[in-house]
């Protein structure tokens, strides 16, 4: 059969891979690739339509923008939403952000919705930034844990929004993927320009997966499905999208392996107090074999991928003439004033982002200025111990060593022997109730009529609350940010935001600058 592909973020990283492996299969006779109507996505959008010839379609417009949605999903058999603005960008631009990553989002819904005939099935990607931080308290995580947008992040708070219209939908097939950070042949550059690179928790657990790897799982979603290899069970689902075990690290092992291929290391290059030490996000994925064993995408490692970088790019080697320290110095040290970085936010006395990403300005008082005070978890160090760290990272551990989060009900039973008793257990776990009084046993996508500890009432289907982990559409979904308030109440969201915060935390936090600003005087409120 002839397979006609809509496509958004055709320019981005792993978007450029999916076009590429996708039009590798031969009954894929059209891709329509939807392109924001600017030089330099014009010029790419001209070089890829000499590339594939006919089979690329270009549509220059946002997707912000209804009718260009309609456009491009018209007479498609897949649509592979990939667009998203992320950060750095997100951090600089909150407004776009969520123009592109929510609204955009449900317009491509609203518009896959409206054709009831050879209705196209949808493939939405999310992301891993949509569960929060994690430490070692929890290195590991599933789909159906919490899903906390770290403070000030309007990328991961967009994807919430826009991930929940797709479970929210009509669509008949539609399947959420939540892709974990990806390495790119663009990503040291991308990382010497901005001040992100400090957002990063040396600590941090991280399961990394390649853009190839990426695009290939793409290829191989839609060649399956076409040849009836996938099922209807895969559909309705979300996924977590991660590398697997060889790609399990942390935030210190990452830029361990970078910066070895310029002679150097994460403590020749850095300090510790550079980077935050909370509110990032990734995790290990207890279940990123349950996509790899449909989709068997899983090829590259951390190790593969900067080896890659150093044959792509020779000059890196030139490095290694070079002292270690004068590196650091106009190749790091300079991007500590970027207004993206902590120290910056220090400098400037900006109370609410060093709150959120330190927990206070005492703890930075505290923090070791050089590394052998500082415990690195890839070496197994704990600030008051030590811990096996091979253990820890043992996928078949997990729920021995108490990594595994509750969902708040019986998960021993089958999908089709869930009852309103689960949904009731379900709901108490989250602070709220179940207000339906009956369901069907085993019916999933029926919604039901709930009700938060605020008192919001929304419908939601079984499975966006009980297997995805959304809950309240309104007090869960920032801004602004209220988790230290939620998590009172909740016992879903205490479970893990007490692994970096304080129970006596009162704060509550707003994106915007005036917020910010307003913050320094009205830090916390009582609950």
């Amino acid at each position: 059969m002839d397979i006609t592909i809509a496509l958004t973020g055709a320019s981005g990283n792993m978007g450029m891979e999916t076009l590429r492996q996708i039009m590798e299969i031969d009954s894929v006779t059209k891709v329509k690739a939807l392109f924001l109507n600017q030089p330099r996505e014009r010029r790419y959008a001209r070089k890829v339509k000499r590339l594939y010839k006919g089979r690329l379609e270009a549509i220059y417009g946002n997707i912000a923008d209804m009718e260009k949605c309609r456009e491009l999903v018209k007479d498609a058999d897949y649509v592979l939403h990939l667009a998203a603005v992320i950060p750095p960008l997100a951090d600089h631009k909150p407004k776009e952000t969520d123009e592109c990553n929510r609204v955009g989002t449900i317009n491509i819904v609203n518009a896959v919705s409206e054709i009831k005939d050879k209705q196209p099935s949808l493939v939405h990607i999310s992301t891993v930034a949509i569960y929060g931080n994690r430490n070692y308290k929890h290195p590991w995580g599933r789909v159906g844990d919490p899903l906390i947008s770290s403070v000030f992040d309007e990328y991961s708070a967009s994807k919430i929004k826009g991930e929940r219209a797709v479970l929210d939908s009509d669509i008949r097939r539609w399947v959420v993927l939540r892709q974990t950070g990806i390495l790119h042949s663009r990503m040291l550059t991308n990382n010497m320009k901005d001040g992100l690179m400090f957002h990063t928790c040396f600590n941090a657990p991280i399961e990394w997966v390649t853009a190839r790897d990426s695009g290939l799982l793409m290829k191989h979603l839609v060649m399956k499905d076409a040849a009836g290899e996938l099922g209807e069970e895969f559909w309705r689902k979300c996924y977590n999208i991660g590398g697997g075990a060889r790609n399990r690290v942390t935030g210190y092992d990452t830029f361990d392996e970078g910066f070895k291929i310029i002679g150097g290391s994460t403590e020749k290059f850095m300090k510790p107090q550079w980077n935050s030490l909370r509110n990032f996000h990734c995790m290990w994925f207890e279940d990123s074999d349950v996509l790899n064993d449909y989709l068997d995408f899983q090829r590259e490692d951390v190790k593969d991928y900067w080896q890659e970088i150093l044959r792509k790019h020779s000059y890196y080697r030139i490095a290694k003439l070079f002292p270690a320290g004068l590196i650091r110095k106009l190749a790091i040290e300079r991007l500590l004033k970027d207004e993206n970085a902590p120290r910056k936010w220090i400098a400037s006395n900006e109370t609410a982002r060093v709150k959120a990403f330190f927990g206070s300005g005492d703890n930075l008082q505290c923090m070791p200025s050089d590394w052998k005070d500082f415990p690195v978890l890839a070496k197994g160090e704990l600030a008051d111990g030590y811990i096996d760290y091979d253990d820890m990272r043992d996928i078949n551990k997990v729920e021995e060593n108490g990594y595994r989060l509750s969902h708040g009900y019986d998960e021993s039973k089958p999908d089709c022997e869930l009852d309103i008793e689960d949904m009731r257990a379900a709901a108490e776990f989250r602070g709220g109730r179940c207000l339906s009084e009956s369901m069907t046993k085993g019916d999933l996508y029926t919604k039901l009529e709930w009700e938060c500890h605020d008192g919001h009432r929304f419908f939601a289907s079984p499975y966006a609350v009980l297997k995805a982990g959304h809950w309240c559409p309104e007090c869960c979904q920032p801004q602004p940010w209220d988790y230290d308030r939620l998590s009172k109440f909740m016992p879903f969201y205490a479970q893990v935001w007490y692994d970096t915060h304080a129970r006596e935390e009162n704060n509550v936090y707003y994106f915007d600058r005036d917020h910010i600003a307003r913050y320094a005087k009205i830090s916390s409120r009582e609950v």
